[in-house]
């Protein structure tokens, strides 16, 4: 094994979950080649004095029931993964990526039908456990990103063996000057000047906690002042399944305009999720130095220095927010190229974000 899946999972069961003797740690093994890391995670609980329990899990597998199973299988929730959420102190999922063209037989509403299932043990996740998410490199996401897979290794390990504490003093201390502030605008060519409120957020920071890798400061809308539009050039995925060239537009905080070049019918289910789908609920800023090429994946693109990211749906109380969902989906925007830029308070804040990383 690489000693440097150990060294990662060290740094999930030590720093990110703080696994306790005698916790009870669910380790979900998305696809079959995340199995080093999975390994590396278990033996790393048990040293910690904890019980341990694997969970395999795939898109493959799931691609079966959406293709074959009907309305009720579809959206059935999993009585054991309910369960397990139940039963975890800690939940670490091992997200290893899969064919990007792999749903491209399931129609929208089955998609659609299954997330919503899925959505509802995300959120049991959110309240019932510690959890990080990992997505770990695979050659699947290699073909995906055009990535050799060795170099999207190095780039993975560098990321998340950052010295996130080290780190983090110098995130924190930016989010601080942020804190008081009372509005965010997005401008970015033609097809972008979004603007909102965050007068009463706080302004926080991921440092390896929830996500690896990590790195980002966030806060959450004033969804009632959203006012504006923007477009995303890099594609979003959701339920396994790619939307292009994502173009969306607020008036009075409602979304009056939501289109895309491919799944837009996918795009408006999803949208249609429940109330809080269509607004947002969290604004975030790349801050991973290690992290500098798209990926199409989220949990790394995300974390880029000089992107930008809105999650629709779910927010996060910690920061002040209050809007409701079963989803939370990111998108990203690459600001390093064309001139994009982002004001708080009428100040353009992004150069300042980069050097303190």
């Amino acid at each position: 094994m690489d000693r440097r899946w150990r060294q990662v999972a060290d740094v999930l069961v030590g720093y990110s979950t703080e696994v306790q003797p005698r916790e009870r740690v669910m380790i979900a093994m998305v696809e079959a080649d995340t199995f080093p890391l999975a390994h590396a995670v278990y033996e790393a609980c048990v040293k910690a004095g904890a019980y341990p329990q694997v969970q395999f899990l795939s898109e493959e597998l799931r691609h079966s029931l959406l293709r074959f199973g009907d309305a009720e299988q579809v959206s059935w929730r999993p009585e054991i993964e309910a369960y397990g959420m139940e039963w975890a102190d800690v939940y670490i999922a091992l997200r290893g990526a899969s064919d990007a063209s792999l749903m491209r037989d399931i129609d929208a509403p089955t998609l659609a039908a299954n997330q919503a299932a899925q959505g509802a043990i995300s959120a049991m996740r959110w309240r019932e456990t510690r959890w990080c998410l990992v997505r770990a490199p695979n050659a699947a996401m290699a073909r995906s990103s055009g990535i050799e897979l060795a170099a999207l290794e190095d780039m993975f390990f560098a990321a998340c063996l950052l010295d996130y504490e080290s780190a983090s003093a110098g995130w924190r201390e930016t989010a601080k000057k942020l804190c008081g502030s009372r509005t965010v605008r997005i401008v970015a060519g033609a097809d972008t000047d979004l603007s909102f409120s965050v007068a009463g957020r706080k302004w926080l920071v991921f440092d390896g906690k929830i996500n690896l890798p990590d790195g980002e400061i966030y806060t959450a809308p004033v969804n009632a002042s959203l006012k504006g539009r923007i477009h995303f050039e890099l594609p979003g995925v959701f339920g396994g399944a790619r939307i292009e060239d994502i173009r969306l537009e607020w008036k009075d905080g409602a979304l009056i305009h939501a289109s895309a070049s491919s799944n837009e019918d996918y795009l408006r289910r999803i949208l249609k999720t429940d109330a809080g789908a269509s607004r947002l609920g969290e604004f975030g800023i790349g801050m991973n130095p290690h992290i500098n090429r798209i990926s199409g994946d989220i949990l790394y693109d995300e974390k880029i220095d000089g992107t930008i990211h809105l999650a629709l749906g779910r927010a996060y109380p910690a920061c002040g927010g209050v809007n409701q969902s079963s989803i939370h989906w990111d998108l990203v925007k690459d600001l390093r190229a064309g001139g994009g830029i982002v004001y708080v308070d009428g100040f353009p804040i992004l150069s300042m974000v980069t050097k303190t990383a």
